[in-house]
């Protein structure tokens, strides 16, 4: 991305994009009994309560009535379906992974088969986008962590916290090339989650090889463990490879959270927050809620003099829905220098 003069100033910025991630599969709900919905009527409230709060954008994950994380596609379909009638605008992001919740303390975090998380395209009604993570890596979410950020709920468990501290992120290339396929032949976007410069690479090359065909929306996830650490050099890094057709929401967790999201909205990106990420407010003092984290976000982008997008801005800024037919049509709408022609080193000009 280039940042020119003046793009620190709000008038030469987007409305800022607010993702709720307030599902919170990785917790269990005794852990944060007032906000972690579970009954599927709590569940459609929380996506109307984050979006009157000021989110446009839902990162959709389902629990079953015993609190467990669901990994039933009825599920999906019947909380989707809910949320469509009850805020028709909100765009609706599912969770790639289904659940990667263990089933009992101790027990492994393993995400679904491929041939089971290849059905999310087949979910009706459809979501607006799926998450779809690329190249396999750890995703040791407790790395970065401190011991007061588990203290007195369940990952403070040792059981629970080498389950989460072993846990692998799987997407092999022949997975998430078919997966992609599948997402775009159904009409739902691909939100690709990006733990490094590698990650951001492999999904350039789909596009340059004509795999994926569409906007370049994806998220930088700097939450350690694997992934990138939350540090400003690795974000300018990252913000130098892309072009500048990318969207991109930053997210991070624990109490990384709100400081990552403040350097977005400063730079003009976007953000997520959300008890999926992180239980408890700044000092530690208390929890905050899902609502509670995105009102902040609103305050912040406000004193930042940034407008928050509406819906239909959201879905404007991310182009829900469309889709390219060439890879050199994708490459030219997303802002990248187009293809090397025969024995050409490459131009960053476009031709005219």
């Amino acid at each position: 991305m280039n940042f020119l003069d003046g793009h620190l100033y709000p008038e030469n910025q987007q409305p800022l994009i607010i993702t709720a991630a307030p599902y919170a599969p990785g917790w269990i709900p005794s852990d944060f009994p007032e906000d972690i919905p579970v009954t599927m009527d709590e569940q459609i409230q929380k996506a109307v309560d984050c979006y009157d709060a000021g989110a446009t954008v839902l990162h959709l994950h389902v629990r079953e009535a015993d609190g467990k994380g669901s990994k039933r596609l009825s599920m999906f379909n019947e909380l989707i379906a809910g949320v469509r009638e009850a805020v028709p605008e909100m765009v609706i992001q599912v969770g790639g992974s289904i659940s990667f919740a263990p089933e009992d303390d101790g027990a492994a975090a393993k995400w679904l088969d491929d041939d089971t998380r290849h059905m999310l395209a087949e979910l009706d009604p459809k979501p607006d986008q799926v998450t779809v993570t690329v190249n396999t890596t750890q995703m040791n979410v407790t790395e970065h962590a401190g011991i007061d950020d588990f203290k007195g709920v369940s990952r403070g468990d040792p059981k629970l916290y080498d389950t989460y501290k072993d846990m692998i992120v799987p997407s092999n290339p022949s997975w998430a090339e078919e997966h992609v396929r599948r997402l775009s032949a159904a009409g739902i976007q691909s939100a690709f989650q990006c733990y490094n410069i590698n990650s951001f690479e492999t999904i350039e090359r789909m596009i340059r090889r004509g795999v994926y065909k569409g906007p370049l929306a994806l998220n930088w996830v700097a939450i350690s463990g694997g992934m990138d650490q939350a540090n400003i050099y690795n974000l300018a890094h990252f913000l130098r490879a892309l072009p500048d057709g990318a969207v991109l929401t930053v997210e991070s967790s624990v109490l990384n959270v709100l400081p990552i999201n403040m350097i977005g909205i400063a730079l003009g990106l976007h953000v997520r927050c959300g008890i999926e990420d992180v239980l408890w407010n700044q000092t530690r003092t208390g929890k905050a809620s899902s609502v509670e984290q995105i009102k902040q976000l609103v305050r912040i982008s406000g004193e930042f003099g940034r407008p928050i997008a509406t819906a239909q801005q959201a879905r404007e800024i991310l182009q829900i829905g469309v889709f390219y037919d060439t890879a050199d049509e994708t490459l030219h709408a997303n802002g990248f220098a187009p293809n090397r022609n025969g024995g050409n080193q490459g131009f960053l000009r476009k031709p005219v």
